[in-house]
């Protein structure tokens, strides 16, 4: 099976990872999951962290075809819509994200806000692919975390976005607006089901207990056998309540409220208000 060519960028203030994958045939190549950087304390963004991952496409003489959202983080702001302004790359995304723009929509009271996915330039069903080159890219919709999560199979490379971390750190939470643990388990058996060669790629890292480095590659083989919460032999009666659990004692994400309200629409600022100043809403004990 082939081999894309895998740059990683590692954003040490959110713990998430974005990935550059090319074509060595074409030199074509996706971004996954870039982040814009931004500071909770200011409210200013800034392009720090796309401005190197732009720099190493264009050192690299790579051609920018898409940005491709595993979902719509909770955890960093989308550079989607800046990369796309900068290279005219598409922004695809799974076709779920509509029910997360519903809810969110619905809990911010963003009436500005088209829930149709419109903000995207593809919304993408289970099973649909794509090329890449002269390669093709799978979506497997890999719901739990959020409805709208996927996962990207391209060659033997697997990008899993938040779904599983790696193996001593576990899965990912799924207590948020329409995250289920039962639907989580389903994905990550399905993820689970593929070759064990399959090289996974995590969406975040954050250097399990007892791990002196930051680490997002693994295997799918390294996963059954290892991984705390989804290795072979747990059930998914065990699995389910030890994520409720678990869920119940872990913090909100410290960005939450900013980057659920850029990220639905694919990166892109709220519209700006008659004073030229764009703002996100802070709702008031409704989280």
């Amino acid at each position: 099976m082939t081999s894309p060519q895998i740059r990683s960028f590692f954003d040490t203030a959110t713990h998430s990872v974005s990935y550059v994958v090319s074509d060595p045939a074409t030199n074509a190549c996706v971004i996954i999951d870039p982040v814009l950087d931004y500071d909770a304390v200011s409210g200013r963004t800034s392009r720090r962290s796309l401005d190197s991952l732009l720099a190493f496409i264009r050192a690299e003489g790579l051609t920018p075809h898409w940005c491709l959202e595993t979902h719509a983080h909770a955890d960093h702001v989308s550079a989607g819509h800046a990369l796309r302004q900068e290279t005219g790359a598409k922004i695809g995304i799974g076709a779920k994200i509509v029910d997360v723009q519903k809810t969110f929509g619905a809990l911010f009271n963003m009436k500005d806000l088209a829930t149709d996915g419109r903000q995207f330039d593809r919304l993408f069903a289970d099973g649909e692919e794509i090329a890449l080159g002269t390669l093709k890219i799978r979506v497997i919709h890999t719901p739990g975390h959020t409805p709208a999560c996927v996962t990207y199979l391209i060659g033997d490379t697997a990008f899993i976005g938040d779904t599983m971390f790696m193996p001593d750190y576990g899965s990912a939470r799924a207590d948020f607006p329409g995250g289920n643990a039962i639907a989580l388990y389903k994905s990550v058996r399905k993820i689970l089901a593929l070759p064990g060669n399959t090289r996974i790629f995590c969406c975040h890292d954050y250097k399990a207990p007892g791990r002196d480095k930051y680490a997002w590659e693994t295997t799918v083989a390294q996963q059954r056998r290892a991984n705390l919460h989804v290795r072979d032999g747990v059930s998914e009666d065990e699995f389910v309540a030890m994520r409720t659990a678990r869920d119940k004692t872990l913090n909100m994400p410290a960005l939450l409220i900013p980057a659920i309200q850029l990220n639905i629409r694919a990166g892109a600022l709220p519209p700006v208000e008659d004073n030229g100043i764009a703002y996100v809403k802070v709702p008031l004990n409704a989280i």
